[in-house]
């Protein structure tokens, strides 16, 4: 009796544990990358989101949480229906959920955690790197915050309202996507052709972090070359009168990175008052370019009566970005004061198995590093905005980038609107705001890395509106940078610096302006699809489509010589459609699940190479 009793305690303990095993797996039976096997509860993202701006000190929240989904005027429920693996977006295979999510639905998480005693003097902030779009946060049973926007991280002092021991951490998201007042992108709730899975919910980082009453909250750089400095606007809270913050600049190099690298020596050092400019000369600058993206590390201090307060590692980069002006009846775009070629892919920034969030660190540097690696130096990240660990790569891989603006509407009216023959998108007084709020959000969160080149506020005519003032706008917030005011959109003389045409599948214009930047903003689609390879098997969509390889490159590269007369002609740009094939569309350079480059590697960078430099810059 004894022994029986044993073995049934046995089989029940297996099967407790069985069951705690299988409590997170992959949702549905899609094509995934290779990165998808090394995703697990115990290192979801587990690397530190914020390398533009380090401290020592800070703990991840991603992993496994309750979640549920309930009609949107339900109560926060008692009962949540599973586990959902955070930062992956509840659609997302690598949620463990894959369940579609729609307007009148709220989406609910909870998590608990504990703060180290080593914490105790300091104040906590919860980070949220982003959440798409609507969270209500609640810290044990409080609200204590609210944010809109899909993009953009967001932060709460929770210090007054935790509890010794274990602290409840509730969210509510709620995600209209289809309705045309909220910044979305390509997130539709119907995916077909150019249209993608939404995404809803936390897609990337939450994580906790100790910072001292007064602290460094975010910093910009900007360069001047031909004085050979750089000015550092540093913002803290909490300062008082006689603090000051204090900026030195080390040596770093091509590739520093603020993890592994050891920034060396110290160029310049500047001191300046709480909300002022520190400007640092800077001796014999190496400067950062594609060919050679040097980075320089930094420290940045807050110090009061002689003692540092609060201190983050940084780094930054030297460079300037202006029009190129070639002569009377052509501008190019330059870096540093030379014109230089930008050639790249549109980046959509999706994956098969988390949709808008990579499944590892390693796989959103992968898509960075293959881009240069085919020979390209420019990236279009294309109305999605990644990670700051994306930025980080192009930074440190030498790919410079444009960086759009996710648009609120268009879905339905794709194709209506092209090059001045139609009107305005009708935006409502409310998809304005929410546009202007997270197109200004987007902007200073992302402006600190050097990499970005060009805002793009409009992608064709979808949601474009008062062209003239969101141009202004984004000059207004930036002004260091070039403005492509809609990439193949509705078009007004003489706003922003660039005319960008679309067209494909091959390079063309349609129109020309010798007094703005001229560049193809889209052109290509060269479709091959792989089995084995699809997200679906049939409905699978390209401009063109090819049988293999050898005749994607022949297409490819037939298009590269159509496109090198059009830089004779003045065009100082081109985007290529696209990096991976996504969802339905099957006409990247690699297939969705990264498995498979399309085309010969080296002949591919042989050709990218060559239409780079066919430029005239005389």
């Amino acid at each position: 009796m004894k022994s029986r009793l044993i073995i049934t305690l046995a089989a029940a303990l297996v099967a407790v544990t069985g069951a705690s095993a299988q409590t997170w797996a992959p949702a549905g039976d899609r094509i995934k990358t290779k990165w998808a096997e090394d995703v697990s509860p115990a290192n979801a993202h587990p690397e530190y989101p914020r390398p533009q701006m380090v401290r020592a000190d800070w703990k991840s929240l991603n992993g496994l949480w309750d979640y549920a989904i309930t009609p949107k005027t339900a109560v926060r429920p008692e009962v949540f229906d599973g586990k959902i693996l955070v930062p992956f977006a509840v659609e997302s295979s690598l949620s463990g959920v894959g369940k579609s999510f729609t307007p009148d639905d709220a989406l609910w998480y909870k998590t608990v955690f504990t703060v180290p005693s080593a914490w105790k003097d300091k104040r906590l902030k919860l980070n949220f790197e982003a959440v798409d779009w609507k969270a209500d946060v609640y810290l044990n049973d409080i609200l204590i915050g609210t944010h809109t926007g899909g993009y953009t991280h967001f932060s709460f002092d929770v210090t007054p309202y935790l509890k010794k021991g274990t602290n409840t951490l509730v969210l509510r998201v709620t995600d209209a996507t289809d309705d045309d007042f909220q910044p979305r992108g390509k997130q539709v709730k119907k995916p077909s052709g150019i249209w993608y899975t939404a995404v809803s919910g936390i897609w990337q980082s939450v994580w906790l972090e100790p910072v001292a009453p007064t602290h460094v909250t975010d910093f910009n750089v900007v360069s001047n070359i031909k004085e050979n400095s750089i000015d550092v606007m540093v913002d803290a809270a909490g300062t008082r009168e006689g603090d000051i913050i204090q900026v030195t600049l080390r040596e770093g190099g091509v590739g520093y990175s603020t993890e592994t690298g050891q920034a060396g020596k110290v160029v310049a050092k500047g001191m300046v008052v709480p909300g002022g400019k520190a400007t640092l000369t800077v001796a014999d600058p190496q400067l950062w370019s594609p060919d050679h993206p040097y980075l320089y590390g930094m420290d940045i201090e807050v110090v009061r009566a002689g003692k540092t307060v609060d201190k983050v590692k940084a780094y930054t980069a030297m460079r300037e970005i202006a029009v190129y002006r070639k002569n009377s009846n052509t501008k190019l775009m330059g870096i540093n004061g030379e014109a230089i070629f930008q050639l790249g892919p549109l980046d959509q920034g999706w994956w098969p198995d988390g949709l808008y969030t990579a499944p590892t660190d390693e796989a959103l540097k992968y898509d960075v590093q293959k881009t240069k690696d085919f020979g390209f130096n420019m990236i279009r990240k294309h109305i999605k905005v990644e990670p700051d660990r994306w930025f980080y790569y192009c930074d440190q891989i030498g790919i410079v980038v444009w960086q759009d603006m996710p648009s609120f509407g268009g879905s339905k009216k794709w194709g209506m609107y092209y090059y001045g023959e139609g009107e305005d998108f009708p935006a409502t007084p409310e998809a304005k705001a929410n546009y202007y709020k997270e197109w200004g959000e987007i902007m200073n969160q992302v402006k600190k890395f050097q990499c970005v080149v060009v805002w793009v506020p409009f992608n064709e005519a979808w949601s474009q509106f008062d062209t003239k003032e969101v141009v202004a706008f984004t000059k207004r917030l930036d002004p260091t940078r070039l403005v492509n005011q809609s990439s193949g959109g509705n078009w007004e003389e003489g706003v922003g610096d660039i005319l960008d045409n679309h067209h494909y599948p091959y390079p063309a214009f349609r129109m020309w302006d010798k007094n703005m930047i001229n560049v193809l903003g889209e052109y290509g689609g060269i479709g091959l699809p792989l089995r084995g390879h699809l997200w679906q098997e049939d409905r699978n969509w390209g401009y063109v489509q090819y049988k293999n390889g050898d005749e994607v490159l022949a297409e490819y590269t037939d298009f590269a010589e159509q496109l090198k007369q059009l830089i004779k002609q003045g065009c100082c740009a081109a985007v290529y459609t696209q990096t991976t094939d996504v969802e339905g569309e099957v006409n990247g350079l690699m297939t969705y699940d990264r498995k498979v480059i399309k085309m010969d590697e080296k002949k591919l960078r042989e050709v990218n190479l060559g239409i780079i430099k066919s430029m005239p810059v005389k």
